[in-house]
């Protein structure tokens, strides 16, 4: 294996195959819950502690790639398994192995199978790390598709009663879209690996996207040749974050999964479909994202307000959360075709507040559902004089959800307005986005009141119990990064500053698309 980095070994590769390992581990203590448990938490928190070099040794200065990582995989089709990371990706995985183990640690009284369980998660994190992380297209395909199947079985296994038709609409609306995007990387690896071999390069780097955002305007594509390519690599992912009108697997996903696995689908698994739209759609295709950046920023604005409108109409909680998703995710898609630095920033950093709070959000509806078995909202209210722990945490996380200025949650959403402002999408599509905002308001605090506020009825809620320590403990930690990204959130900038830069110039310089040609 070929690697650039400071550790004198592949750190990268580390992080990413150690759940993977942990996995396999747990296979062998079936039977055995306890040790299970015990071993799973303890295994994801070693991954969490071996991805902070990352962190510590990660060069704010550079926007180039870095911790470079490379080995000729299959050299007679070009395919490499080739990982670096830049300040795009860098908060991504941090994200990823921050959240991993607080799921790990809400599934601790699964009673079914828990080895399996935890097996699950920990090779969901694998291929969720992979995806941040891969520079080969190939490779990111892989670990793509991978994640599909430990969330197919979380879902089909220890889901809900409509888990079933859940888990297959899930399946068949990511699957299908992902075939778009496999014929587009066939596609780039053919013609780059004739352009390398015509030219003298290195075929073994057909696959490279580094290499294809080199040699892509050498190809003599046409206008509609790039824009069907674009559209190859947007399907998949549109429907992975998802945009409207492709969103419709999410909330009954999100609904049936158990609580650690919408965790993990709102924390990370839909920033894949976000990253996958800056990482492929805006630096290999500039000239079609920057054409259609206007008409994707309405479908995102569409998809903020139907969300919100949706939410509030909603009276089971986990389903109003799961569309609180919908809208709050269309604000990153905003700023992503922003196309600035700004809102490309805002947008990364966006990705990480909504994993935090509406993450945060899911563990507390498990929690409250363990002891109630409902999510009906009208079968709460008062809560506050008997679980006063639990209501000051759904407070904090439905004001970072809000956008309450110190908390995460207002510095993603001002920055991607901001941005969004100040490019060419203008005043009238931000002043709609900002709409959402308000929304988002009405149908969280409407949330928050129906379970808090009002009367309470002593006979159904009276001898409820308040959170433990464990899910205190679990709660915590996101509520303190929350507190910290809106309270210090130039040093998550910073990092990632060079990097959007970086992109923003290279979509600012790249030739506008030749309409005849």
């Amino acid at each position: 294996m070929n690697f650039t980095n400071d550790f004198g070994f592949p750190i990268l590769s580390v992080v990413v195959l150690l759940p993977s390992v942990g996995a396999l581990i747990l296979a062998a203590l079936r039977g055995k819950r306890d040790l299970a448990r015990l071993f799973a938490l303890g295994w994801s928190v070693l991954v969490f502690a071996a991805s902070i070099p990352l962190l510590v040794s990660f060069n704010r200065a550079s926007a180039d790639m870095q911790f470079h990582e490379f080995v000729n995989w299959i050299p007679a089709w070009g395919v490499q398994y080739r990982l670096a990371l830049d300040g795009i990706s860098l908060w991504l995985v941090m994200l990823t192995t921050f959240m991993t183990p607080l799921a790990i640690w809400s599934a601790w009284n699964v009673e079914e199978n828990l080895p399996a369980f935890m097996m699950l998660i920990l090779l969901q994190e694998t291929g969720m790390l992979g995806v941040f992380v891969a520079q080969d297209l190939f490779l990111f395909y892989v670990f793509w598709e991978f994640t599909l199947i430990p969330m197919y079985f979380l879902i089909g296994m220890w889901g809900g009663k409509r888990r079933r038709y859940a888990t297959i609409k899930f399946f068949l609306y990511t699957f299908a879209a992902s075939v778009f995007m496999l014929v587009g990387i066939i596609v780039l690896g053919l013609l780059n690996y004739r352009y390398l071999s015509t030219n003298g390069g290195n075929t073994n780097e057909a696959f490279n996207l580094q290499s294809l955002m080199l040699n892509l305007p050498n190809f003599g594509l046409s206008a509609l040749s790039l824009k069907l390519l674009f559209l190859a690599f947007f399907v998949a992912f549109a429907v992975k974050v998802p945009l409207w009108p492709v969103h419709t697997w999410l909330p009954d996903a999100h609904v049936e999964a158990p609580t650690a696995g919408s965790v993990i689908l709102a924390a990370v698994l839909l920033k894949m479909g976000a990253y996958g739209m800056i990482r492929f759609n805006v630096q290999l295709f500039p000239q079609v994202a920057s054409e259609w950046a206007r008409p994707i920023a309405v479908l995102a604005v569409i998809g903020i307000i139907y969300g919100a409108v949706l939410a509030f109409a909603q009276t089971d909680i986990k389903k109003l959360v799961a569309y609180s998703s919908v809208s709050h995710m269309g604000f990153i898609v905003l700023g992503i075709f922003a196309l600035n630095p700004v809102g490309l920033g805002g947008s990364v950093l966006q990705m990480v507040n909504h994993g935090l709070s509406t993450g945060a959000l899911f563990l507390l509806v498990g929690m409250i559902y363990e002891r109630k078995h409902t999510r009906e909202l009208a079968a709460y209210g008062g809560l506050w004089r008997v679980v006063p722990i639990f209501v000051f945490f759904l407070l904090f996380a439905t004001m970072s959800s809000v956008g309450l200025p110190g908390l995460n949650g207002f510095v993603g959403e001002f920055t991607v307005m901001l941005g969004a402002f100040n490019s060419k999408l203008g005043w009238t599509i931000t002043a709609v986005a900002a709409v959402g905002v308000i929304l988002a308001a009405v149908y969280l605090l409407k949330m928050f009141q129906g379970v808090a506020s009002g009367p309470l009825n002593e006979r159904l809620n009276g001898d409820l119990l308040d959170l433990t320590r464990r899910e205190v403990a679990i709660l915590l930690p996101i509520f303190a990064v929350s507190l910290l990204i809106g309270l210090y959130s130039p040093y998550f900038f910073r990092a990632m500053e060079p990097s959007v830069q970086a992109l923003s110039a290279f979509v600012s310089n790249a030739a506008p698309l030749l309409a005849g040609r």
